[in-house]
Order: structure tokens, then C-alpha cells, then sequence
């Protein structure tokens, strides 16, 4: 399976201390250089970042197409457009990214985008994490992720957990 991440599951996850869980589910996940710049910008450390440089199950790899990532960039940001360019060129199975524009972006290009809560259903139904109810508000509370309330609810219904 290929699995090519923008930033924001990354350091998402990391927040919330369930990195690992990308690995657990895929296996090898692999990202763009626009992300690992982005990982490492401003000499700030943002969370992901330091286990993303030493997770040899992560790979990095430049995307080819420049006409692509420049038309891109009209709407997104860097690490988006690379992330979509990288993940058209390499016949990604799935395309990890939550900002609304560049999965929106993805989707038209026909690209398979799944978000963080995506991520987080996904390791419930594979018995890695017993609740995603926990998980989506240390999102909100810790890394300062929004889920709107009629996401949330909708993910713990799909999780089979109650509302209240």
C-alpha cells in the first residue's frame, strides 16, 4: 500500500502521542520534501517532526511535477501541493491530508484523502485503540485540532460510540 502524508496527521497525531499508529496502519508512509521543510521551519520544533527524522518506516521523496505543484500553489500551501503532486505521481492508495481546500483538491484529481479522524476510525476498526472518543478530544484540547461538532458526532457514531 501507498501512503503519502501531508503535515498536519503528522504533527497531529504526534501531539497527541499516536505517531505510531501511521505505522501500525500502513506500515511505510512517505511525504514530500515541501513536508519535511514544513516539519522543520522557523528552527521550531513542531511536534512529529523529531520522530518523523528518526522513523525509518517514514520515507521522503521530491516531487517531479513543477507545472503541477505551481498551479497548486494558487490555492495551497507548499506541502499540500507537493503532497498531492507526490501522491499522483507514485499512484498513492491513499493521500493523508485534513486542511478542507487540499482535500477538496485531491478528491478532484481523484486521489483516495482520508484526515486524522479518518486515521484515528481506522485504528479503531483495527483494534489498535479501544476509543476514538479520548483521542478526537486530545485533538481539541491538546494539539488544538478544529472538529466541528457535527464531525465529531459523526465520527463517534461511526465508531459505534455513544454521543453523550
Amino acid at each position: 500500500m501507498i501512503v503519502v502524508s501531508n503535515t498536519s496527521p503528522l504533527t497531529n497525531l504526534a501531539a497527541i502521542g499516536q505517531f505510531g499508529l501511521l505505522k501500525r496502519l500502513y506500515g511505510e508512509v512517505i511525504i514530500a520534501e515541501g513536508v519535511w521543510r514544513e516539519l522543520n521551519a522557523g528552527d521550531k520544533q513542531w511536534p512529529g517532526s523529531a520522530d518523523v527524522a528518526v522513523s525509518d518506516w517514514i520515507g521522503r521523496r521530491l516531487a517531479q511535477d513543477g507545472a503541477l505543484i505551481t498551479t497548486l500553489e494558487r490555492d495551497l500551501d507548499r506541502g499540500e501541493a507537493e503532497t498531492i503532486a507526490l501522491a499522483i505521481e507514485l499512484k498513492a492508495d491513499v493521500t493523508l491530508l485534513d486542511e478542507r481546500e487540499g482535500r477538496r483538491a485531491a478528491q478532484r484529481l481523484g486521489l483516495r484523502v482520508l484526515g486524522v479522524v479518518g486515521i484515528l476510525l481506522a485504528a479503531k476498526s483495527r483494534g489498535f485503540i479501544q476509543s476514538v472518543r479520548p483521542h478526537l478530544d486530545a485533538l481539541r484540547q491538546v494539539a488544538g485540532f478544529y472538529i466541528d461538532d457535527a464531525l465529531y458526532d459523526h465520527a463517534l457514531s461511526l465508531a459505534g460510540e455513544d454521543k453523550a
